[in-house]
């Protein structure tokens, strides 16, 4: 026999939960943010302070590593 239960698991202090569907619209958000910096020209790029190789970096980087304000 199997015992389960349908309430929500504890989660330990410091977690919480993120809800999927914005979590998912952040990273899609995210990535095409990132590639469109990579399709700026140099002089563009300049503009806000950015050479080719910070954007490359910055376009690298995983679709879920968001500013921490994204996730308030």
């Amino acid at each position: 026999m199997y015992l389960f239960s349908l309430a929500r698991p504890k989660l330990p202090p410091g977690l919480r939960r993120v809800a999927l569907l914005p979590a998912l619209a952040r990273m899609r958000a995210a990535r095409r943010q990132r590639r469109h910096l990579l399709m700026l020209d140099p002089h563009l790029l300049a503009d806000i302070g950015l050479d080719r190789a910070s954007a490359e970096r910055e376009a690298a980087r995983p679709a879920w590593d968001v500013p921490r304000h994204w996730r308030q």
